[in-house]
């Protein structure tokens, strides 16, 4: 029964070294630094980060059932600031957002509120992570050109939006990382533009995916309190920079490799059971 297996969840969770112990104990010193790096690299070219938070929690073993409200969480404390910056500075557009939210924020609830079971939960993960590592590593961002159709741009918007959505509330990947080169490689945003749009966008799917979430598993606050302080200082320098000395390619490569490690880790796992 679904009972079951949040209380199995909630065991593990319990049980995992990060909480039973003193909250800063190693593995937390660990994990603030890369998610602060993970944050600040992420934040300047308006993404969230949530894609590497999820390898990495996925690496270190937390439980299947709270990575995605980690993750979303923090997607929410990095995007909130990033949100601000780009507002500001006049770069969102809302008839490019508005479409994209008409389908993902559903989407994300219903994602959400699904309480899958674990192998089915890191099949879905793994899938979403080898598409994130094609599209770094593979995708060599071609321009393309989109019929100029009111109904067909509506019709693709509410399309990607209700699949990122979906994923962003099932496995805490806020869809960024896939958005925003989609909308720079049509034409329809400007780098800039397109960095706000993603911003606003995973910010509206993972405080969705949250509160869908929040109705049947508990917030991790021990393990949430320090890395949301963390992530949070750590957002607000990278979108206040807004880019980084490094091509944003680059830094996706590099923090692919995390991914990567994840994605072996996941077939290790489905294989043995």
């Amino acid at each position: 029964m679904a009972t079951g297996r949040v209380d199995k969840g909630m065991t593990r969770y319990l049980a995992h070294p990060l909480i039973c112990r003193q909250p800063m104990q190693p593995d937390l010193f660990i994990l603030i630094p890369l998610f602060a790096f993970i944050a600040f690299v992420y934040s300047s070219v308006g993404l969230g980060g949530g894609s590497s938070y999820t390898a990495v929690l996925t690496i270190v073993g937390m439980s299947y059932m709270l990575i995605p409200t980690i993750s979303l969480t923090l997607n929410i404390v990095v995007t909130t600031g990033a949100t601000f910056q780009f507002l500001r500075n006049g770069h969102l557009r809302w008839r490019v957002l508005l479409p994209l939210l008409m389908a993902s924020v559903p989407a994300a609830w219903i994602g959400g509120r699904l309480q899958l079971p674990e192998t089915t939960f890191q099949l879905l993960l793994l899938l979403t992570l080898i598409a994130v590592a094609v599209r770094i590593y593979l995708w060599k961002d071609p321009v393309f050109d989109l019929p100029s159709s009111t109904a067909f741009r509506l019709a693709a918007s509410l399309v990607i939006g209700a699949v990122l959505g979906f994923v962003a509330g099932a496995v805490g990947i806020g869809g960024g990382i896939y958005l925003v080169p989609v909308l720079i490689m049509t034409g329809v945003a400007t780098t800039r533009e397109a960095a706000a749009t993603g911003a606003v966008f995973i910010l509206f799917n993972s405080v969705t995916g949250v509160l869908a979430r929040a109705s049947w598993t508990d917030v991790p606050w021990k393990v949430l309190v320090p890395l949301g302080v963390t992530v949070a200082l750590a957002g607000l320098a990278g979108s206040h920079y807004g880019s980084s000395r490094w091509p944003s390619r680059t830094i996706q490569r590099v923090l692919g490799v995390v991914i990567l490690l994840a994605i072996a880790l996941l077939i290790q796992r489905l294989l043995t059971g």
